[in-house]
């Protein structure tokens, strides 16, 4: 689907303020909300107020009256790639390493059992950027992606059950030189965006107790980038079966939460099924199981967050050498342990500030390009973010 200038540029203006987002669970964020991502994206069977939304509906069912919240992430990647060139092996860093992504969340209480909410979120995205690197192909890559959801749930005793359709926009510009081919042209077909639309579908149990259940499930959400892979992917010798689609892929969880005092216990699994994926499953990339554990400590009016997630990479070694090439060079998404911490400090009773800041440490990824090139190509690549956000209660 293709937009005016004007369009595009006000949707991209919304999602990212400078190059390329980058993401942390394969192409999808870690943890939507600034508290949850304080709890390492561990929040499930959690309730976080309006921000839990796109984590689970169902959650929104804590919200007493109306609340908003306004966040953004703040997140640094650093890629380092290898590669082998004729005059011996090269690293180079890459520039995207500077992004910011929005968030705004709106919840609220309709009837004694009805709730409400809507928001606007990033959700994933990655990209590098390799120009004026001949070595490295001069490759550049930005995929962007945003949701729009309308949450619905209904509560009754301790059960919540939700409804929230989902439209996503994305957008996706692949560029590079092949140096195996000199003279040859610039492939790239600028940048193409499309609408996507989904469902998620939550429950929350509470037992009254301190413990709480949860379950979520998010439908795969169809995307085609005209020119896009067809015309970079192709120019490597890339068969494409599925064309220019690049679907999000679906996900479903469960997760558990405990609290007693002002202690605050929640454990989550997730599983991101990207070999079903048109375009993801072209280039290899394998179901991943996603783990956080999170704890949080409130008191008064300030609390305290740890978190730890761990979700294994789901590119992996491919025997076709060129799809090793795109995807370590162009779509590193290698990290896989995150360690978080995050705080709120309550101003008053309608106005809270929350912040966090997760770290993922340096991880390093090997692939042949055998028999194109003798050598492998090395990824290096770590991860620092920062988040804030306002709450405001009314």
């Amino acid at each position: 689907m293709k937009f005016t200038r004007f369009t595009q540029g006000f949707i991209l203006s919304s999602v990212v303020a400078t190059t390329a987002l980058y993401a942390t669970n394969g192409d999808t964020l870690m943890g939507v909300g600034i508290k949850t991502r304080g709890m390492g994206g561990a929040g499930i069977a959690l309730s976080q107020g309006a921000e839990s939304a796109l984590v689970n509906p169902a959650l929104i069912t804590e919200v007493e009256g109306k609340e908003i919240s306004f966040g953004a992430t703040v997140f640094m990647p650093s890629i380092d790639t290898t590669l082998p060139t004729p005059g011996g092996m090269v690293e180079k860093s890459s520039k995207a390493d500077l992004s910011l992504i929005p968030s705004v969340s709106l919840a609220q209480k309709l009837t004694e059992h009805i709730y409400i909410g809507t928001g606007m979120w990033g959700t994933a995205g990655m990209g590098v950027d390799f120009k004026n690197n001949p070595s490295h192909m001069n490759m550049r890559t930005q995929l962007q992606l945003m949701q729009f959801a309308v949450p619905v749930a209904y509560k009754a005793g301790g059960l919540s059950l939700a409804v929230a359709p989902v439209v996503q926009y994305g957008s996706l510009d692949i560029s590079y030189t092949n140096f195996l081919a000199p003279g040859a042209p610039q492939v790239g077909a600028g940048v193409s965006d499309d609408f996507g639309y989904g469902v998620d579908l939550g429950l929350v149990y509470d037992f009254g107790n301190g413990f709480k259940v949860g379950a979520v499930y998010k439908s795969q959400i169809e995307m085609v980038y005209a020119g896009q892979l067809t015309d970079s992917a192709g120019a490597m010798g890339i068969a494409l079966p599925d064309g220019d689609h690049l679907d999000q892929p679906a996900e479903y969880g469960v997760g558990l939460s405990y609290s007693s005092g002002g202690h605050t216990f929640a454990v989550d699994y997730k599983r991101i099924a990207w070999s079903d994926a048109a375009g993801y499953k072209v280039f290899g990339w394998e179901d991943q199981d996603v783990f956080a554990v999170g704890y949080q400590y409130a008191q008064d009016n300030w609390a305290i967050r740890l978190g730890y997630n761990h979700g294994s990479s789901p590119i992996k070694v491919n025997a076709n050498p060129a799809i090793n090439m795109f995807n370590l060079l162009g779509f590193p998404a290698t990290a896989e342990d995150h360690y978080a911490v995050g705080a709120s400090y309550a101003f008053s009773e309608d106005l809270t500030l929350d912040l966090a800041l997760v770290y993922s440490p340096e991880s390093k990824t090997s692939f042949s390009l055998a028999p194109m090139i003798p050598a492998p190509i090395t990824n290096t690549h770590s991860e620092l973010s920062a988040s804030f956000q306002l709450t405001y209660q009314f």
